[in-house]
């Protein structure tokens, strides 16, 4: 088996001026390898290679070109799980609301079984998320300060407290377990159906988890695919072999789940703040076009128009 060895800071360069990237400043570039790691900076190189199989940067690429690339993901990263933080924590309230109400506020209560769905393929599912759920409140019962005041006070932690530290992975699956009506209440506040919010939740934690441990936003794919909607529609995104190319199961598709879960200033605001972005970006690479970047990152090339379509 192969193996890989460590590089020191000018083996490092070395490689990247063998791929043909122009270096102007070593002494700078050690100074930004050491600091945010080679191997993470070099994930971007994709994007201004001749071709998988040369593996050779595009004449003319810079080190400063592919540093911009690395930092523009990074913005939009934190760009992003900014908002989903949003949504989480409506979500959140809104799950907590309605069956704190329906069901009450008592674990006991809340937690029990027949307040979920009777589909018995998902009987399993069910107690696999209870479980994970009377987990969390023997775990952080006495860590977490809010967690920690109800048992010591009251004896029991309400469901608007315990969402405060349950994973949003944790969250999406409960959704998926509620009965059917207090599915659709939840999905009724976004106008959304119930199998589409199913969805948008899953995508939301899996892009929420990448956003976390800072991994490679621009390129990424989920497995799950959003369904076709109005926005692929009014945005002529294109479409090969019965499927549209953008918007699916990328980061724009993350950015029309936000369209239907933010509010419409914040929206507003997200839109506004990965444009300033990308036109930085834009600003700082000349060698490949703004619009090969946006494709592979699943942006069609009106992309803001987003923002005018009701």
């Amino acid at each position: 088996m192969r193996s890989k060895i460590f590089k020191n800071l000018d083996e490092q360069i070395e490689i990247l001026k063998v791929k043909g990237l122009i270096i102007t400043d070593e002494e700078e570039t050690k100074k930004i390898l050491l600091r945010e790691n080679y191997f993470f900076i070099s994930g971007y190189r994709h994007l201004f290679m001749n071709g998988s199989k040369e593996r050779k940067f595009i004449n003319g690429t810079t080190f400063e070109e592919l540093y911009a690339t690395f930092v523009f993901d990074r913005m939009i990263r934190n760009i992003m799980f900014k908002y989903i933080l949003i949504i989480e924590n409506n979500i959140k309230s809104m799950i907590s609301y309605t069956l704190s109400k329906k069901y009450g506020f008592k674990d006991k209560d809340y937690l029990n079984p027949r307040n979920f769905t009777s589909d018995t393929y998902k009987t399993r599912q069910v107690a696999d998320i209870i479980s994970k759920m009377r987990r969390q409140i023997r775990v952080n019962g006495k860590q977490h300060s809010a967690t920690m005041h109800y048992l010591s006070n009251y004896g029991y932690i309400p469901l608007w407290i315990l969402v405060k530290v349950l994973s949003f992975g944790i969250v999406s699956e409960l959704y998926t377990i509620l009965k059917v009506e207090d599915q659709k209440a939840i999905a009724d506040y976004y106008n959304l159906e119930i199998e589409d919010l199913s969805i948008y939740l899953a995508l939301l934690s899996n892009f929420r988890n990448l956003c976390a441990h800072e991994d490679i936003l621009y390129d990424h794919r989920t497995q799950r695919k959003i369904r076709n909607n109005k926005y692929h529609i009014k945005l002529n995104i294109p479409i090969e072999e019965d499927e549209y190319i953008y918007g699916k199961n990328d980061l724009f598709a993350l950015v029309i789940i936000m369209k239907d879960m933010l509010t419409t200033k914040e929206f507003r605001q997200l839109i506004y703040e990965i444009g300033y972005e990308i036109d930085v970006l834009d600003g700082k690479v000349d060698t490949v076009p703004l619009n090969s970047i946006l494709n592979k990152i699943g942006f069609p090339s009106n992309w803001r128009e987003i923002i005018n379509i009701n």
